[in-house]
């Protein structure tokens, strides 16, 4: 049991490290922007190079965690990833830049699979669900905490959080291989999992399943544009410094994942998965276009506060949608939202990046419009929805 939970911290610190690297450098974005004159477009270039090399390697990488161990996996891309922050913050060139968040996606793409299949190796059915919701914990928390102490560092430098985080995952890495032992692999029987891939493939364009695609895809469209371009946003229009991002990010951050653990639940049962995605992206699409009509301080902390809460109820809700839906097809469901999640988060940012170089409120303009075409779309899906449950309940009164 002691070498269980030494692990199984050891993975979650492995995670946190990552995410909090992740978000370090946020806040610094805009000095950085403005020391080496880019533009938004390319920003939302380089933001959109992490996503793209992500979502090419994580196939490859989960075949490689299976072939050639966990550990060896996990190792390596902590490394890369402390290389790829070195790199980052050594860079005087733009090309530097580019190969720096591309090995961080690259790192990413090792790190991810791979801790999830180590945890599930070290836990059985019981206590599986509990590991994996402290994987999910991990995660959120670098995010939430990451901005924030990227905004400390930056004051000793604005390449500083760059060389803690390359500093931190660096030394997990070390203890990565001086703690971690490769586990035993237990093969669990599934249900007849070999033969549904081509039927969830070809159940792609099932309205039940259609519309929740395009509605992740929508949501992560806007909140990949929002995220992206707010530190550069709060800087061109408001001045604001590396502090005060770093302030409104986690506050928002943090507003967003209490409200998560508080309203989820309740809000599901009063109004179920469709009605509360309809209304989170609903709230998410006003307050993105009332980021563009604030001007005062705290006006601006209040709004940018709420909108994370939209977006992060969203997400929970979308999922739980899909997992009750897929029956035997979690594993198709689940590639697909990552799928339509990591297309949203390149073509997002590049979008965005254009729209910023010709209007700082732009990208919002357009992230609110998107969002706003995803309530729409639940409206159709609604109706399907009824549809198909009349069309049950004739068939079942013909029967």
């Amino acid at each position: 049991m002691k070498t269980y939970k030494v692990t199984l911290w050891l993975l979650l610190m492995n995670l946190f490290i990552a995410f909090l690297g992740i978000g370090l450098v946020i806040p610094v974005l805009p000095t950085l922007m403005n020391d080496l004159g880019l533009t938004g477009k390319t920003i939302g270039y380089l933001t959109a190079a992490f996503a793209f090399a992500q979502l090419i390697v994580s196939p490859f990488a989960g075949k490689a965690a299976d072939i050639f161990g966990r550990k060896i996996m996990i190792v390596i891309g902590l490394f890369i990833f402390g290389a790829s922050e070195f790199l980052f913050g050594l860079g005087k060139e733009v090309q530097t830049l580019f190969i720096s968040r591309v090995m961080g996606g690259i790192s990413a793409a090792f790190i991810m699979p791979a801790v999830t299949a180590f945890i599930a190796d070290i836990t059985d059915k019981e206590t599986r669900p509990k590991a994996l919701g402290y994987m999910s914990a991990a995660i959120s928390t670098g995010f939430i905490i990451g901005p924030g102490f990227g905004g400390f560092l930056a004051d000793f430098g604005t390449r500083i959080p760059f060389f803690f985080a390359g500093g931190l995952g660096t030394l997990a890495g070390i203890l990565s291989i001086l703690l971690l032992t490769e586990p035993e692999r237990v093969e669990e029987k599934s249900e007849k999992n070999s033969t549904k891939g081509k039927v969830g493939w070809n159940r792609l364009l099932a309205p039940k399943y259609l519309y929740a695609f395009l509605l992740i895809f929508t949501a992560s469209f806007g909140l990949a544009a929002f995220e992206s371009f707010f530190s550069l946003f709060v800087d061109h229009k408001f001045q604001f410094m590396p502090a005060d991002i770093a302030i409104v990010i986690t506050g928002g951050a943090i507003v967003g994942a209490v409200a998560q653990v508080i309203l989820f639940d309740r809000l599901t049962r009063i109004w179920g998965e469709i009605k509360l995605i309809r209304y989170s992206l609903l709230l998410s699409a006003l307050l993105v276009f009332l980021m563009t009509t604030v001007h005062a301080y705290f006006s601006i902390l209040l709004v940018t506060f709420i909108v994370f809460v939209g977006f992060d109820l969203f997400r929970p809700a979308v999922t739980s949608y899909l997992s009750n839906i897929a029956g035997d097809e979690q594993g198709f469901v689940g590639g697909m939202n990552s799928m339509f999640t990591s297309l949203a988060n390149i073509s997002g940012p590049i979008i965005g990046g254009m729209l910023f170089d010709i209007d700082v409120n732009y990208p919002y303009y357009f992230a609110a419009m998107i969002t706003a075409l995803g309530v729409v779309l639940t409206l159709f899906w609604k109706n399907l929805a009824n549809e198909s449950w009349k069309e049950n309940t004739v068939k079942v009164a013909e029967d």
